[in-house]
């Protein structure tokens, strides 16, 4: 997604509060807004929690970001996103994003860790009603998991469009954590024979597959090739 400069009216970072400061490891946990953009724009699969009749429940969905605001993608028959609607006062919710970087072997079982990127969204959403914002944010969602897509496909019609429900959530409250570097073993351990480092981890994609039923002559488009 495109973002501006900041500007005096726009600050680089976001304001700490008492969810967003972590009880634990508080010197990985950062609010810097270009490092929270970065880790938002490179995924696109978030797990949504909130709480439906006194119990916790938590989706895996797709989301998208635009500016500050995140998009979430959802069913109109879903009950809970139904009580994002404009009449409601919203459902409060937490979004996640996490990417896994490596996993940290140490000496000890104790000590071995990960090294990831995450980003975690406090918020209340609520649901898109707008005609022309849902249309942008349903582009946006299809380009956030394939750059480019969402000009080289059929918008949603009236139907797809009625079974379709678009929350947003405003990033305000924002944290990002992060762990980098090797493992971490007691000084009285490092002598030990076992080894220590990082396994690191990487997303990547495997060449298009065509459909069977693809018409004779369509290729892939050039972005899915550049993937």
């Amino acid at each position: 997604m495109q973002d501006t400069e900041p500007t005096p009216s726009q600050p680089a970072a976001y304001a700490p509060t008492d969810r967003t400061v972590p009880t634990r490891a508080a010197h990985k946990a950062s609010y810097d807004k270009e490092l929270v953009h970065a880790i938002l724009d490179e995924g696109f699969v978030c797990h949504l929690g909130f709480v439906r009749d006194g119990a916790p429940v938590v989706l895996p969905t797709l989301y998208a970001r635009v500016r500050e605001r995140l998009y979430v993608h959802g069913s109109t028959g879903s009950r809970p996103l139904r009580m994002t609607g404009e009449a409601d006062p919203g459902l409060a919710v937490c979004l996640t994003v996490t990417h896994l970087d490596g996993l940290v072997l140490a000496r000890s079982a104790f000590h071995h860790s990960v090294n990831y990127r995450s980003v975690v969204v406090h918020g209340t959403a609520h649901q898109v009603t707008d005609p022309e914002e849902r249309r942008l944010a349903l582009d946006a969602l299809v380009d956030q998991a394939v750059p480019g897509r969402s000009a080289d496909s059929r918008p949603a019609n009236r139907k797809e469009l009625a079974a379709t429900a678009v929350i947003r959530l405003d990033l305000e409250e924002v944290s990002a954590k992060v762990r980098t570097g090797g493992a971490i073993d007691e000084p009285e351990d490092l002598d030990l024979p076992h080894w220590a480092g990082v396994l690191p981890l990487r997303k990547g994609y495997e060449a298009p597959v065509d459909n069977a039923d693809l018409a004779a002559g369509v290729e892939p488009p050039g972005y899915l090739k550049a993937l």
